[in-house]
């Protein structure tokens, strides 16, 4: 007669720790995460969206905010961000048929936080795909027109 395995066991214990860290980890980057975006875009966080493209060596955050008739693009070259963003990234295990996000989609609307993610199976993003980040824009704001910063002085348009 095989013998139950104890309700109790080390093993148990410790995948429940090993996963309960892990979200306390990722928790809090992602409150951080939030708490920088609010920075950035002034201190009201209803509204905003941080679009992420992401890969071994390379990232593309993208944060914008509604404004009721239009929506702003903030060109922000934060470290601090990008240094969540990487942190939150790695925190995911990259091994055993487990794959890191590649997209990740941070709203904050109505005072909720809603996060989702696509992963390499769903969505190649060896290269960054505007596409890809205009139709997250229409699912979420539909045609409002986004405002982009002005160029800087000097630089120029290519087309092709």
């Amino acid at each position: 007669m095989a013998k139950e395995p104890a309700r109790n066991s080390q093993t148990k214990r410790k995948a429940k720790s090993v996963a309960k860290d892990k979200f306390d980890i990722l928790s809090h980057l992602f409150n951080q995460i939030g708490v920088e975006l609010v920075d950035i875009v002034g201190g009201e966080p209803d509204g905003i969206l941080l679009y992420v493209e992401i890969g071994e060596g390379w990232i593309s955050p993208n944060i914008f905010k509604d404004e009721g008739a239009q929506i702003r693009y903030f060109d922000e070259d934060d470290e601090m961000l990008s240094d969540l963003i990487w942190e939150a990234w790695y925190a995911e295990p990259d091994e055993g048929g487990i794959k890191r996000w590649s997209i990740m989609e941070y709203e904050i609307k109505d005072g909720k936080v809603d996060i989702s993610f696509r992963f390499p199976d769903e969505v190649n993003v060896e290269t960054i795909s505007m596409e890809r980040r205009q139709a997250a824009l229409r699912a979420r704001f539909g045609d409002k027109p986004v405002v982009y910063p002005p160029m800087p002085k000097g630089a120029f348009e290519l087309k092709p």
